[in-house]
């Protein structure tokens, strides 16, 4: 007579484990950002924007749990397929999130497409990561370098300049940068004499300044970031030159090293998909949250963070959290609308902001919006096949 009650607490007792399942694993991300060298503060401000998105969705992307692994990538290309296999081989990492260096992108890029790892890029700018070396699990939040350089090529050319002097490291960002500073220019009517480029990350531009006075250009565009941003605005000031040779440069010349090149950037004229003083409601919600959490200002890198969490977090969304749903999750963050404090912009079939692009001056510690310089700019993708 009993065992009908037996048998009842029998299957109760084998359904019970169904009714507490465990809770799915943290997301693993990888971080790989340089947090040495030139472009330190760079790396640190993408981190600390990434992660504020995150802090406002509760700590969770779509329910999950995220789980943080960091490798600093030193800005050594030599170094960065190992770095970044320690990231997928050793912590299985779910995404990556890097970097700054486009050299150093690159091989995370070809890393990447090689174990079919999710990799979102809050920086490098080198062209191929979203043109041959296109992939359906890589995605960018930030700009191709082509993008800065043709804008600010666009808006050299209305203001009446004629013949150009171009300045860069030898190496991929600052010369693709230049390219598309010559496509707009040219295209413009504008004639470019010459392009100066020293090694990354050398410093030493007295020689070039010295040429730049004796061919007395119209204008000079100038790509910089970081560190080596910070002395050439102060040398081509020292040189005498920004009083006689208007300066334009891709906005990496004058974002996060505005207070550190003092009167020497004052007025400063660049382009870049930001602008501090940028008078939209999720800008200024971001700068206050950003301001609050970290006890400093929020800049373009800390916004290219920020996105990145955004466009992850809209893939998850789309497939509820289960990563595994790769293609799903991968053509969600394709579709998506980031609102951004940049504005509001989309993805390219090859995974690259198409974004407008700001006319920024220099005044004070800001870069302050003064127009838009070329309205959702796409960047060509040339040789991207997917």
């Amino acid at each position: 007579m009993n065992i009908p009650a037996r048998f009842s607490a029998i299957v109760l007792a084998l359904a019970a484990p169904a009714a507490f399942a465990q809770p799915a694993a943290p997301i693993k991300v990888g971080l790989m950002l340089p947090a040495t060298g030139t472009f330190a503060a760079l790396g640190d401000m993408i981190e600390k924007g990434f992660k504020l998105y995150v802090q406002e969705q509760g700590g969770k992307l779509a329910g999950r749990e995220i789980q943080y692994f960091k490798v600093d990538d030193e800005s050594d290309p030599s170094k960065a397929t190992d770095n970044v296999n320690k990231l997928i081989k050793r912590d299985n990492v779910d995404v990556l999130v890097g970097t700054v260096h486009s050299g150093v992108a690159l091989a995370m890029a070809k890393a990447a497409k090689e174990n079919n790892t999710l990799l979102i890029v809050p920086n490098a700018g080198a062209d191929a990561i979203t043109g041959p070396m296109c992939g359906p699990n890589i995605v960018r939040s930030s700009f191709s370098n082509w993008q800065p350089g043709y804008s600010t090529g666009v808006v050299a050319a209305q203001k009446g300049y004629k013949r150009a002097m171009t300045i860069t490291w030898n190496y991929a960002a600052g010369q693709e940068t230049v390219k598309g500073f010559r496509e707009a220019f040219e295209k413009g009517g504008g004639q470019v004499l010459k392009d100066l480029n020293l090694p990354f990350p050398n410093v030493e531009f007295q020689a070039l300044l010295t040429e730049i006075a004796a061919q007395k250009p119209d204008v000079v565009f100038a790509f910089f970031a970081g560190g080596g941003a910070v002395k050439f605005v102060k040398d081509y000031d020292a040189a005498g030159l920004k009083t006689s040779v208007p300066l334009f440069g891709s906005g990496f010349l004058t974002d996060g090293t505005l207070e550190a090149q003092g009167p020497s950037a004052q007025g400063l004229q660049t382009t870049l998909h930001y602008a501090d003083s940028l008078d939209i409601p999720k800008n200024n919600a971001f700068r206050k949250s950003f301001a609050l959490t970290y006890k400093q200002n929020a800049d373009v890198y800390a916004v290219q963070g920020y996105d990145a969490a955004q466009i992850l977090g809209a893939g998850l969304a789309a497939v509820k959290g289960d990563i595994s749903k790769r293609d799903e999750l991968t053509a969600a963050m394709r579709k998506v609308t980031v609102d951004s404090p940049r504005g509001k912009f989309t993805l390219s079939g090859a995974g690259n902001p198409v974004q407008d692009m700001y006319l920024r001056e220099a005044k004070g510690v800001n870069n302050e919006y003064r127009a838009v310089a070329v309205k959702a700019l796409a960047d060509p993708a040339r040789g991207c096949k997917l």
